[in-house]
Parts: structure tokens; sequence; C-alpha cells
């Protein structure tokens, strides 16, 4: 008996604690994805109890109703109709269920957001700087070279124009302008402007300053700092914005940019900098005054990392210069190297720890380029969005600057930590010994704390592993055939509606017009390769190797509608399900669905025949 979409809607809705209970609502190629403003109010066990959802969970925020493919678009038309709702996006949908986690956890996340799009420039950088700043310390004449001026550029420019990157980055997080919010990077880092990291150089009246209106402004760029960039662009985006909607569109297009770029810029350097410039004294003070006391540099060597990531790290070089010109001991150094290393701890644990093969390829180098004493890709690319291993590495800080006051070590330089650090200090055995207890203290913790956030699994239809009735052969070799891949109308390779498939240059086949939204496996072999997309796969059995491709050029819907139910390196067997996908999604994207099947080494084969017998 055919689902009743329209009752089957009407039920889900009843059960939701009413109309203004939902944010909003969309659908994907199996389920249909719900945010609910409190969760309180549901009657989950009816839910799953209407007829026509196999099931229901709730992950990152969202309601999720598993109904099936081909079923669920016809039952969310009907819900819409019912609720009165707006069609919304997936994107639609995590944006609603993201703005409704707690303040806390917003603040959190933002950095995550603001970095995660830029990990590979500064991983990569930091990797490369922690190199080339360290073989000068084995190697002396390296440091005078040309290659050592050149790898030294290479390496310093992400973390030069950091802001930068940071900047464009915040801006696609706020909704601004990308280019407007470069403008206000690049304007932090103006080569007018006083580099951050040489400041410390100029005695009190020698830095340049601007006098606006009653502001005094010291003309110092922002070279290796976060929070007050991500502060300027979350302003400059809101002005934006506000403006696009107040300014006459016939004027828009030059008011709005001028003056979000004035209205910034003019906030960034008289309020937004100068606050954190306060804090900055701030922060040095009190350093210099716990570094003095083997509790102070417990202290100093947990919160270390936070000033990492306030952009606050580069001003220690004046407290080390200080010590050095007073005593010729930096002991600065062993606490920065303990807070650094245990870092490294807790970066590695998570890259030895963790199954996502894409946060694994960015802690192992991020954890390396820390050990070189470059944190910044191992802060902010995994410890501070994890947060847990962040916090496990504050404590591994802690006891390893703990144990470098305690035995009083330290060197007569300043500006590198970690193995670098090596060569300079004033007791190697004992300074190892400081980053192995950091290290693995962080390590130990994070291991044993941290758990790698996996989505609940959503439960899923148990999937017959043959169809109900067998299909033809369409493609025959000397090595074996391959069988109607989905129900539908089997045309000749010719008639595929694209010139790649039906000239044969990726091999001899045949179309289908589907009748369904199921690709079945056409022989008994393996799976040799799932498409990121999911849009097409590749199998093997016999030497025959096999591309199913669904619909033209469907690869631009980036998995959307697509729904993969094996995986690489898979045995399946004939009639087995391979991928379901969303006939009516594929058409209103502007594309054809007609089911493709290539025997991509038809050359190599003898004997192939291709068409219904």
């Amino acid at each position: 008996m055919a689902l009743d979409y329209r009752k089957c809607a009407e039920e889900i809705y009843s059960h939701l604690g009413g109309k203004e209970n939902i944010i909003s609502a969309a659908h994907c190629a199996t389920r249909l994805r719900l945010v609910i403003a409190d969760n309180s109010k549901i009657d989950t066990k009816a839910l799953e109890d209407v007829e026509g959802v196999k099931g229901l969970f709730d992950s990152n925020g969202q309601l999720q109703l598993i109904i099936g493919t081909g079923t669920v678009n016809k039952v969310y038309d009907e819900f819409l109709a019912v609720t009165g709702l707006s069609a919304a996006t997936k994107a639609d949908v995590k944006a609603a269920a993201a703005s409704r986690m707690p303040l806390w956890k917003k603040i959190l996340k933002t950095p995550g957001d603001v970095f995660v799009p830029i990990l590979p420039a500064i991983v990569a950088s930091g990797l490369m700087m922690g190199l080339v700043e360290a073989i000068p310390k084995f190697w002396a004449a390296f440091g005078e070279s040309d290659w050592y001026s050149f790898l030294d550029l290479v390496a310093n420019t992400a973390f030069a124009l950091l802001p930068v990157l940071v900047a464009v980055s915040a801006a696609r997080v706020f909704g601004g302008n990308i280019f407007l919010g470069a403008v206000i990077g690049l304007m932090m880092v103006h080569p007018a402007l006083i580099n951050a990291w040489t400041v410390g150089n100029y005695a009190a009246g020698e830095i340049p300053t601007w006098h606006l209106f009653f502001f005094n402004v010291q003309q110092v760029g922002y070279q290796g700092h976060v929070i007050p960039v991500i502060l300027a662009v979350l302003l400059m985006s809101t002005v934006e914005k506000w403006l696009h909607k107040k300014v006459p569109e016939m004027i828009d297009l030059f008011v709005t940019p001028l003056c979000t770029v004035l209205i910034t810029a003019f906030v960034t350097f008289t309020i937004i900098g100068p606050t954190f410039s306060i804090l900055e004294n701030w922060v040095l003070a009190g350093a210099k005054w716990l570094a003095s006391s083997l509790f102070g540099s417990l202290v100093m060597g947990a919160i270390y990392p936070w000033t990492v990531v306030m952009g606050l790290h580069h001003m220690y070089n004046v407290i080390e210069a200080g010590m050095i010109a007073q005593t010729g001991l930096n002991t600065w150094m062993p606490i920065a190297s303990a807070a650094n290393f245990a870092q490294f701890g807790a970066c590695l644990a998570v890259a030895l720890k963790v199954h996502n093969q894409k946060t694994k390829s960015v802690a192992l180098p991020s954890a390396l380029s820390a050990s070189l004493g470059i944190t910044e890709p191992a802060i902010f690319g995994i410890n501070f969005r994890f947060m847990k291993p962040f916090l496990c590495g504050m404590a591994g800080g802690a006891v390893g600057a703990l144990f470098g006051a305690l035995f009083k070590l330290g060197a007569p330089v300043y500006g590198v930590t970690g193995i670098p650090a090596i060569p300079a200090v004033n007791n190697v055995p004992l300074y190892l010994v400081e980053l192995l207890i950091a290290a693995g203290v962080a390590f130990a913790l994070t291991w044993v704390i941290w758990k790698e956030d996996v989505p609940k699994a959503a439960p899923v239809e148990e999937i017959p592993e043959e169809t109900a009735e067998p299909m033809p052969s369409v493609v025959r070799c000397a090595a074996g055939e391959m069988l109607q891949p989905t129900k539908g109308t089997v045309i000749a390779r010719e008639d595929i509606p694209d010139d790649t498939f039906a000239m044969g240059i990726l091999g001899d086949g045949v179309g289908v017009v589907p009748e369904e939204g199921i690709v079945y496996a056409p022989f008994d072999g393996t799976v040799t390769s799932v498409f990121d997309t999911k849009h097409a796969v590749t199998l093997e059995k016999n030497g025959m190797e096999v591309l199913i491709h669904i619909g033209v050029n469907t690869v631009n819907m980036n998995g959307e509608g697509f729904t993969a139910f094996v995986e690489d390196g898979q045995e399946v067997k004939a009639g087995q399900k391979l991928i379901a996908f969303d006939r009516d999604a594929i058409k209103a994207a502007g594309y054809n669905d007609t089911v493709v099947m290539l025997l991509t080494n038809s050359d190599d084969l003898e004997g192939v025949e291709c068409g219904l017998k």
C-alpha cells in the first residue's frame, strides 16, 4: 500500500509542539531535517510510530527523520503545505541550528570557523619556519646564506601577513565582503606602520602618533595578532550589512564600501587596537612578576597558550631581552618551551587517536611544527578548536615550566623554543627532561580525556543485498558480463547526452534512463572507488574495470541528493545496492539523470558487446 504523504506530514507536524516550535525545515536524499526551538515539546515516541518514519535521531542541533529516497521529498512538500513554512536548504538548516548555540559556544566556535579555511597556509608556513630556524642552530653557515634568506621569506609570509588571512576568512564567517575584509587586514599591517614585533626597540617618545579628535593613536601594526583582527572584521561586516539595508541602491555601490572601511578603520585604530595594547601591557607586567617565582612559572606555563590565541606572545621578547641585559640568562625561554611543547604533545595525541583522516592530516604536521616552536597551526587548527586538547596542553605546560624554574633552566638567547633551543640552553639533559614532561603530561591527559566527536550514527534502513528481480545483461565480454545497473530504459552509448561518454573516450558501455533512484552492482566484484561526491562508483572483476556514473555533470551537485551504501575495497554481490540518488534533485539542479555504465578498459578486453540481448 502506497504511503499517504499528506497524512504522514500531518502526523509528523502534530507531534512537534506546534508551528512556533519549528524554526526551519529542509530535506536531503533520505531524511527530513528540522531545527526545533524546544526539544522538550516533541513527542519522540509518537514520531517514531508515524507510518513512513523509519527512524529518527538528533545531530548537531537538527532533528532528522529518516523517511527514505524518493519519498522524503514528497513528504517534505506536504509538510510545507501543512505548516505554512518556507522551503529551506540544508545550509539554511545548519545555520539555524548554529544560531541556537549558547553564546559561549558561539564564541569558542568562531576562531575555529575562521582558522579552518586558512589551515593549509599556516600549517605549511609553520612547519617550514620551524625547520628554517632550526637548521642554523646546527649549521651556522646556513644562517648567512642566500638560501636561508629566501626560505625565511617564504616561510614567514603567512605569519607576517597573518591578519590579512584572518580578515578574509573572518569576513566569510561573518557574512561580510571578503575584499573589504582583506583591506582591513592589510591596513592593520600596512608598511607605513611600525612593525608590532619591533616596536619594543623604540623609546616611548619615539613612536609616531596620530591625533584624531580626542584620540592619540600610536602608529603601530598588528603583526601576529588574531583577536583584534576578528573583532575589526566583525564590526566591518555588521556596518556593511546595516548600510546595505539603509543606503539607496543608486549610491550603495560606492557609499557602502567607503563608509564601511572608514568607520571600521577609525574604530579599529582608536578603540579596538588600543584596548588590546593596554591588555598587552597588563599581560607583560604580570608575566614579569609571575616568571620571578616557582608558582608564577607554573601559572605562566599554563596561560602562555592563551596569549598566543590573543596574539600577545611576540611581546615577550621585551621580557627576554631585559633578562639577558640584566643577568645574561633568559629564564623565560624554558617557560615558553614547556608551554609550546605541551601543545605539541596534545596535538600529537589527537593525531594518533583521531579516525577522521582530514583531521589527522592537519594534526600531524601541526604537531611537528609545534615541536619546533611554531604553535599557531597546532593551537588554531586542532587544540583550541577541540578545546580539551588545548586545556590538557595548558596542564602539561604548567608542570614542565615548574620543572624548568625549579632547576633554573635558561639560555643567553631569545626568540627560540622547543627543539631549536637545545643548542643554546644552559643544561641540555634537564631541558630535554622538561620537554618530555610537558609533552608527556599533555599527551597522556589528551589521550584519556579527549574523545573524537563522532556524529551520532543515523539509523539506516536495512538494505537488501539483492534486487527484487534479476537485471538483464547489458555488457558482455570474454572476461564476463555486466547486468543493468538500475531499472529503466537501456540506450546505446552513442545516445548518452554527453559527448565524452557518447564518443567512448572513457570506454564502451551503455546508458540507462532511470525509473527509480537506486544503482545496483552489475556483478559479483570489488568496489575500487566511491567518488567523494557519491555520484559515481568504480568496480572491478576478472580484469573488467567498470565506471557507473549517475547523471551528466552531476559532480557539480557536490554530493547533494546522493547516498552511498558501500565504501572503497568492499566486496559486493550482483544486485546489491551501491548508491541512491534523488532524481528530482538532479532535475531541479538542471542536469540529466541518465545512468552511465562503461567498461573503462574495453580496448584491452576481447569480445566486448553492448546492449540488451
